[in-house]
């Protein structure tokens, strides 16, 4: 089943458009509480953050499956038709597919098209709106860690020689990328993680989450690098994992979320500082 056409929306190939861009552009007419209809600057505007074009693509094909109800195994409109509905470029739709098919989102097959994957985690996702980014990430990050605190000791114990093969192409690729493929190397180290335990069932409630997940991934609080100095921590998790070691796993993997968890409440405290001054 092919889904109805794709609303035409032109963004531009500028790689570091904002919110503040699209809002001019798309909304102009509307009167904000923080942008006056006479061009006069409320007090109350913020500072906005930067964004990237596969982002903003990404979140509009991902806008296009929840509005049109798409279902699993449903085809989306063709890259040529999303590029030039869009008005983007190539690489821009490039780096998006793959970002959403790291995400279980679609999946793209060579030859045929671009296919819905999964839509049970736009159901979970469409219920839980959290203005505050930090409240948000820290509410999100008690869940992961209870979920995935039990996915370290389980693929410690169970994984496999190709799941380690996995791990280990993953964490190289984050070591190696920069910017959004580092990203999507670390959210795909994580998956293989979950897909390590052997247990199908934690790895469908993991699936039903996921999009709430992402998040952790897509530059939270307006920063690309605000995880970095987490990397240590996987490599310390990898090796624990393949020295079968579940409780130095499990330690290694509550050392990753309290420096995630620091970093959060660190830049967070930075962006209401900048935004106030």
């Amino acid at each position: 089943m092919t889904g109805p056409a794709l609303s035409s929306k032109q963004f531009g190939e500028n790689e570091n458009l904002t919110p503040s861009v699209i809002f001019f552009s798309r909304d102009c007419c509307y009167n904000e509480k923080r942008i006056l209809i006479m061009g006069e600057v409320s007090e109350s505007l913020k500072k906005i953050n930067k964004i990237r074009m596969h982002e903003m693509v990404s979140e509009e094909l991902r806008a296009y499956i929840r509005t049109n109800e798409l279902k699993k195994g449903d085809k989306l409109p063709s890259a040529q038709t999303i590029m030039k509905t869009l008005g983007i470029g190539r690489s821009s739709l490039r780096e998006a597919l793959r970002y959403l098919e790291a995400s279980d989102v679609i999946e793209v097959v060579n030859g045929k098209g671009i296919y819905v994957k999964e839509t049970s985690q736009f159901q979970m996702s469409a219920k839980i709106m959290v203005e505050d980014e930090k409240t948000a990430l820290l509410q999100l990050m008690e869940v992961r860690r209870a979920l995935e605190v039990l996915a370290v000791e389980l693929a410690a114990q169970r994984s496999t020689e190709q799941n380690i093969e996995e791990m280990r192409r993953y964490l190289l690729e984050m070591e190696e990328a920069g910017g959004p493929a580092s990203s999507i190397a670390d959210m795909k180290f994580h998956q293989a993680i979950y897909k390590a335990t052997g247990n199908p069932i934690l790895q469908s409630i993991v699936e039903s989450v996921w999009e709430l997940f992402t998040v952790f991934w897509q530059a939270p609080l307006g920063n690309q690098k605000i995880f970095n100095s987490s990397f240590p921590f996987h490599q310390t998790l990898f090796n624990a994992i393949v020295e079968k070691n579940p409780e130095k796993a499990r330690a290694e993997f509550n050392k990753l979320m309290d420096d995630m968890e620091q970093s959060i409440r660190q830049f967070a405290a930075k962006k209401a500082f900048q935004e106030t001054y």
